[in-house]
């Protein structure tokens, strides 16, 4: 199959097609929703009951994922009775993919007739209130790559996915945040959810101690090196109704980050950022993460 080449230019609407018509193909699912999980957040898609699983390799134009605690599969199957696609492992532009190829997912599953996009991820704490273990609901972000020219948007607009330029002050839907809240205290969770302000820097370095005390000035609660690309796109998508597009289609999108690390910004300490730490931070959570989204998805 042909995989998306990571110095590629942009891709156009019948790249995107031609995927989504592959697996429509392959799978009776018609997911509503789509979940993309963080680095050892993939034990998501092993809730999800009559499952279909398709490797990212064998899926035409998909990239694929090389960061540990990504398993690079897509999976098709049923949560609490709602059908869903699941993404276990996504991608980044760290891993030299270009903005558009790490977005690449997220207008497949637009295609798919996905309705509402779930992100989730793992995050340094900025905010000196959160403790490691926290679960953050992300009520905004700050697109530190966009700033410097990288947004998933530039280049060529095609219409039919959406306008060329789209707002995103409503980025993560208010509802959906409303009902998390919601769905968290029903569980005991609500000792460990925060709500806040993700960061994206592109990394794949961790963050200098003076950056973090930037970031901390421009109000940010979290940082971490992904969602903010998809969620882009995920916006873009339905901003504009099209003959052949159905009204109404606009994704909507919530974004989870789980707190696996302090950022450090003691010049003094002896403390350092690294992945070894978050992959065992999300171990030990992930169990109410996963608790919390498949209780959501059953209301949705």
């Amino acid at each position: 199959m042909e995989a998306a080449n990571p110095s590629s230019s942009q891709c156009s609407y019948e790249d995107y097609k031609e995927t989504a018509d592959w697996l429509l193909n392959r799978t009776k699912q018609h997911p509503k929703v789509a979940i993309i999980c963080g680095s050892g957040l993939g034990g998501l898609a092993d809730l999800l009951e009559e499952k279909t699983v398709f490797k990212y390799e064998d899926i035409p134009r998909f990239p694929t994922s090389t960061v540990q605690g990504h398993a690079g599969q897509l999976v098709f199957g049923k949560l609490n009775g709602c059908e869903c696609v699941c993404m276990q492992g996504r991608f980044h532009f760290y891993e030299g993919y270009n903005i558009q190829t790490v977005t690449y997912p997220v207008r497949v599953f637009y295609l798919l007739g996905v309705s509402t996009l779930i992100v989730t991820n793992a995050a340094g704490g900025l905010n000196d209130t959160y403790s490691v273990g926290d679960i953050m609901l992300i009520k905004d972000h700050i697109n530190m790559p966009g700033f410097a020219g990288q947004n998933p948007l530039c280049g060529h607009n095609d219409e039919r996915f959406g306008v060329r330029f789209p707002c995103m002050s409503d980025a993560y839907d208010r509802d959906l945040r409303a009902l998390t809240r919601k769905t968290a205290k029903e569980l005991g969770y609500d000792s460990f959810l925060q709500e806040g302000v993700y960061c994206m820097l592109a990394g794949p370095t961790y963050e200098t101690i003076a950056e973090c005390k930037l970031l901390q000035r421009l109000g940010a609660d979290a940082v971490g090196m992904s969602t903010v690309p998809e969620v882009v796109v995920a916006r873009h998508c339905g901003t504009r109704v099209q003959e052949d597009v159905a009204p109404d289609r606009r994704l909507r999108v919530l974004g989870l980050s789980l707190i696996t690390n302090k950022v450090v910004t003691d010049y003094e300490s002896n403390e350092k950022a690294n992945h070894t730490e978050v992959l065992k931070t999300t171990e030990r959570r992930t169990q109410a993460l996963q608790n919390l989204v498949s209780r959501l998805i059953a209301k949705l």
